[in-house]
């Protein structure tokens, strides 16, 4: 066995890395508050990805954290199977009116993974309930990210381990986004008959790629065509992340369904929800279908009344200024950036941005090359995200000027270690 002995060894199983080498006392939070992370090291480090993008408003929002501990005063807890609840019925209500275009009903559940496994049945059951059995198939993008349960795993487009695990693909298919739209019509012309869904991500989780609005509008056009649902999966890019509420707002049409989660209660519970269009719950009406589908922690009163308490909030700090100001503030932050050698082109829209890194032969770093570039922007003060090929930036809504200038420090002293070391070739 190598790195630490079973005797100082943690108990706990650190996901997404080795476990031998974990370097508990750098990457062990102990508190978080605004902006800023503390660790067991006692460094006190700025964090550039909100959580994991989640924390739009910051960590420690006083308002969210009274609101959900009122209600778990009121009712420490309430399910949904077969029942409702009022702080449902009420959170529910404010989802729907966000939107720009209208939706008429709310589905919880506690993740994105575990709500891209519901739509996923979802999009099949209405498939079935509208005379078309034969649509089993779900449609993703390449280089998406859905989540890591078991159905989301299978849509994510990007190699995860799947083989590994077993995961059942054979209903899913993957097409490129960016290749002019040439792979979504090949694959409308083979198998347009039987899809039932396309999931898409507005700006792709993996790499911060935002979405062509060509192939938007292609998307449009197809499903006017054949039928299938359009899924917008806002789980990292809504309640501000990009832009407004939802960046599916400007799309021409609507989607059929809207799935957030993440920055749904400021991080604060493992919450998640569906926003359903009428064309599917007047399907399920019509023939009184039963979905089957439910999660104990799903939409739980405290959830609720996060969600309820993130949603004023997000109003009251006025969350589009706040999105246009952090926005400048990165558009800043990069153009400083792209004066360091290894630095390559950028990706992204709003708060959620990719930088590129470059090995000395001009290829993008390979993911354990951008790991060590991470490691060393985290010993030098920040947290950042890796991504493919690139670091990722999704600071909170809330960021002042003083944290940019922060963040940059980190960044450039992380970089020019990561240099010194030979991370870059």
């Amino acid at each position: 066995m190598t790195g630490q002995s079973p005797r100082t060894m943690l108990p706990l199983w650190v996901p997404l890395i080795p476990q031998h080498d974990f370097v508990a006392e750098s990457y062990t939070a102990t508190a978080a508050q605004g902006v800023h992370v503390t660790f067991a090291d006692g460094r006190r480090r700025i964090c550039a990805k909100s959580g994991l993008w989640n924390a739009n408003l910051g960590y420690g929002n006083q308002r969210i954290a009274a609101a959900m501990a009122a209600e778990l005063e009121t009712a420490s807890y309430l399910p949904l199977f077969r029942s409702a609840h009022g702080k449902a019925i009420q959170a529910a209500d404010a989802l729907l009116s966000l939107p720009a275009h209208p939706f008429q009903r709310v589905l919880f559940s506690t993740s994105g993974g575990a709500a891209n496994d519901a739509v996923m049945k979802l999009a099949r059951q209405y498939a079935a309930l509208t005379g078309h059995p034969e649509k089993k198939l779900i449609v993703g993008l390449e280089r998406s990210y859905h989540g890591l349960t078991y159905g989301s795993h299978a849509l994510g487009g990007d190699d995860l381990g799947q083989a590994v695990y077993g995961v059942d693909t054979r209903n899913i298919r993957h097409v490129s986004a960016d290749d002019g739209g040439e792979g979504l019509a090949a694959l409308m012309r083979r198998e347009g008959h039987r899809i039932a869904a396309v999931v898409v991500e507005p700006v792709l989780g993996s790499g911060a790629d935002a979405l062509p609005q060509e192939f938007v509008s292609q998307l449009l056009g197809y499903r006017k065509d054949h039928g299938f649902l359009i899924v917008a999966d806002e789980v990292a890019t809504g309640f501000g992340r990009v832009k407004s509420w939802f960046v599916s707002d400007e799309w021409a049409e609507g989607p059929d369904v809207i799935i957030t989660s993440k920055g749904l209660t400021n991080g604060t519970s493992a919450c998640a929800a569906l926003l359903i269009g009428t064309r599917i719950t007047a399907a399920f009406d019509s023939s009184e279908a039963i979905f089957v589908q439910g999660e104990t922690q799903a939409g739980t009163p405290a959830a609720c009344a996060a969600i309820l308490a993130t949603i004023d909030e997000m109003k009251r700090l006025d969350h589009e200024r706040l999105n246009a100001e952090v926005s400048q503030g990165l558009d800043e932050l990069i153009e400083s950036l792209t004066a360091i050698p290894g630095v390559g082109n950028t990706s992204g829209r709003g708060c959620m941005r990719g930088i590129q890194l470059l090995s000395s032969n001009g290829v993008p770093l390979a993911s354990n090359a951008v790991l060590a570039v991470v490691r060393r922007i985290h010993h030098a003060g920040a947290l950042v995200q890796p991504g493919p090929g690139r670091i990722q930036l999704l600071p909170a809504l809330v960021y002042t000027p003083d944290n940019f200038a922060e963040l940059k420090e980190a960044i450039f002293t992380g970089l020019q270690d990561a240099r010194r070391d030979g991370v870059f070739g």
